[in-house]
């Protein structure tokens, strides 16, 4: 019952975020036509590109949902709710809360929020004679029945080449802070910090079908675990986003993890609107 508070109250707090905003009247920003094309962390593959959103558009991610099951058969769902806002030039700031919900079979299922996450990115550069480069930080805090004990704060760097038939993405990222005992995926432990990475390096590749405003991409990449004793994760994965309305993105996803404790394979789908409040535009 207590995890079900906390996930209730996570939710209202996003949903009461998202109601002032909405309720200052949405125009459509034209920079969503392409926003099949500006992929985000998760939406649909884990590397990411070095764009922002654009400035003073707001990016709503309705229903980013990441399904995972395990060799043991154990399925873990989580729903991560976020809103972007394109605070300064090429600079968007986020912030999210993830619910997950854990079916553990014979040992019971468990739902809560996983932690708040805030975090920044900021686009260095446009891509001339070298690739765009981007820079981000992330902070995830305690909060909710499966968030990590301590905090956690994570760098990245980016990096983006387009060519004339695909574009290429890097991300190499490392977090700081605490790391857990061997115990952490044990329940009843310092659960959430097994869903917490020390580091991770990715490549990815995508193409683009403008006409159909949908775009395609592969990616592969490596974490370690920031709980002692877990090896490194190699992971691969493939997916699709598609334009649906001017305003509206779609994305679904498929992965796997080939090394590891645990060598499941995970699914992504998720849907974001991008949108615009005519009081903060300049002039108004």
């Amino acid at each position: 019952m207590k995890l079900l508070i906390q996930a209730r109250t996570a939710f209202l707090h996003v949903a009461a975020i998202l109601g002032a905003v909405l309720s200052a009247g949405i125009p459509v920003s034209l920079g969503a036509q392409t926003d099949f094309y500006n992929t985000d962390g998760g939406r649909p593959i884990t590397v990411e590109d070095a764009y922002a959103t654009e400035r003073y558009a707001f990016e709503l991610q309705l229903a980013p949902l990441r399904l995972e099951r395990a060799n043991g058969g154990q399925y873990t769902w989580e729903v991560e709710p976020e809103l972007a806002y394109g605070i300064l030039p090429r600079t968007h700031v986020e912030i999210g809360v993830p619910i997950a919900y854990v079916d553990r079979g014979l040992a019971g299922k468990t739902i809560g929020a996983a932690g708040l996450d805030i975090s920044m990115l900021h686009n260095l550069n446009a891509e001339t004679s070298i690739p765009a480069l981007g820079i981000a930080g992330e902070l995830l805090l305690p909060f909710g029945g499966l968030a990590a004990d301590n905090a956690y704060f994570s760098a990245k760097a980016i990096a983006t080449r387009t060519f004339t038939w695909a574009r290429f993405h890097f991300n190499g990222r490392y977090t700081f802070g605490d790391s857990p005992g061997t115990n952490a995926g044990v329940i009843g432990s310092d659960e959430g910090a097994a869903e917490v990475s020390r580091w991770l390096v990715g490549l990815a590749v995508d193409r683009s079908f403008p006409l159909k405003s949908m775009l395609v991409t592969a990616e592969t990449f490596v974490s370690k675990p920031v709980v002692i004793g877990e090896e490194a994760e190699w992971n691969a994965g493939a997916g699709i986003r598609y334009q649906a309305s001017p305003h509206l993105a779609m994305d679904a996803g498929l992965g796997k993890r080939f090394t590891g404790d645990d060598q499941g394979w995970f699914a992504t789908f998720g849907l974001a609107r991008a949108f615009s409040v005519r009081s903060l535009m300049p002039g108004r």
